[in-house]
């Protein structure tokens, strides 16, 4: 199998991680620097990740985790900087487990964590457009105008336009809104700078479901394991978008109107 496979289904990082330490140099296959896309046998190939032997398991438990992140710990397994990771939260899992993508050092709220590759991958794949949903509290208020923009699509500091979203008010009280806000992409802090190219600060970010799968009661810096109906759940979801996707159907945008006293109409 390609070894950004290999390393995936052992629990090690995701494809897209594995790729990167094959592109930095970091990994060598019997002792010579692995290339992007490389078939090794696991079985048989002695694998080196900076200068540590990676040992294969024949056979892997699969753990597909959800953890509600506390604000201040960054999404990653270890940290140079000495910052809190959150795998200092997942350590008593029994397995190596890593984060299925990101919430920034200021977020919180639903992560996925896993040592399947393909699951992983399912998830991340851009083609496969699954949906997030955050509780969002910005200042100032939000205008008619900024929502409207919020879910029909949002030109970025890099010159992208977001995709269509799903944006609905919470609460609004003076100086301050709740939005709920679904997206179906996963831009790099892409909550944060929709709402900052439109002059709205972020004052908490949350994020609540990952496609069918809600964060529910789950505390803050706790983690548990799906279960077999929401692992199936996912899978479902991803099926249902490429038959979408390929049916050419688009994701409408769901445009929610205020009053002047915040309810919505």
């Amino acid at each position: 199998m390609r070894i950004h496979k290999a390393l995936a289904d052992n629990g090690i990082a995701s494809r897209r991680a594995a790729e990167k330490m094959v592109e930095e140099g970091r990994v060598t296959v019997n002792g010579r620097k692995a290339i992007i896309g490389q078939d090794v046998n696991p079985a048989r190939d002695i694998i080196h990740i900076d200068g540590e032997r990676v040992y294969f398991e024949r056979k892997q438990t699969k753990y597909y985790i959800m953890l509600n992140k506390p604000r201040g710990y960054v999404t990653t397994m270890s940290d140079e900087l000495g910052r809190r990771c959150v795998a200092e939260l997942v350590k008593d899992v029994g397995a190596r487990v890593y984060p299925i993508g990101r919430l920034d050092k200021d977020s919180e709220g639903m992560l996925l964590l896993t040592n399947d590759g393909d699951f992983a991958n399912m998830i991340m794949h851009p083609s496969h457009h699954i949906s997030k949903t955050y509780r969002v509290t910005v200042r100032p208020e939000v205008s008619e105008d900024q929502l409207i923009e919020l879910s029909t699509g949002v030109t970025l500091d890099d010159g992208t336009v977001t995709m269509p979203a799903q944006v609905q008010v919470d609460d609004k009280s003076e100086g301050r809104t709740v939005l709920r806000m679904t997206i179906f992409e996963g831009k790099n802090r892409q909550i944060r700078r929709m709402c900052e190219a439109l002059g709205l600060e972020v004052a908490r970010l949350r994020r609540v479901s990952v496609g069918p799968v809600k964060l529910g009661m789950l505390q803050p810096g706790k983690w548990r394991e799906l279960t077999p109906t929401e692992i199936g759940a996912i899978r479902n979801a991803v099926v249902e978008a490429n038959s979408g996707a390929k049916s050419g159907k688009k994701t409408a945008a769901r445009k929610v109107n205020f009053n002047s006293n915040g309810g919505r109409r």
